[in-house]
């Protein structure tokens, strides 16, 4: 898919969260453009997080290109994999 004029992805996540650098590795993978916004690390102060995916967790996206706003590492892995991989050719 091409994100053509779209925002940048925006990844909320936690200074040196494994989960989170795993996200951060796959973004420049695929070369897509992001914005980091760092959360409190305190977990019952990530408000802003919550009011986004309904989960206090990190990290989570969200992709103005597409609409989708998720949490959890494996999940949004696979989501930039299947939405931003190499395409397959006719």
């Amino acid at each position: 898919m091409d994100r053509g004029d779209a925002d940048p992805i925006t990844l909320y996540r936690l200074q040196a969260c494994p989960f989170c650098e795993r996200v951060v590795r796959t973004l420049d993978e695929h070369d897509l453009p992001y914005r980091s916004r760092f959360v409190r690390p305190l977990h019952s102060k990530r408000n802003a997080v919550k009011r986004l995916v309904g989960t206090r967790t990190v990290p989570a996206i969200v992709d103005p290109a597409t609409g989708v706003t998720m949490a959890e590492s494996d999940a949004i892995v696979t989501y930039i994999e299947q939405t931003y991989g190499a395409e397959v050719s006719a």
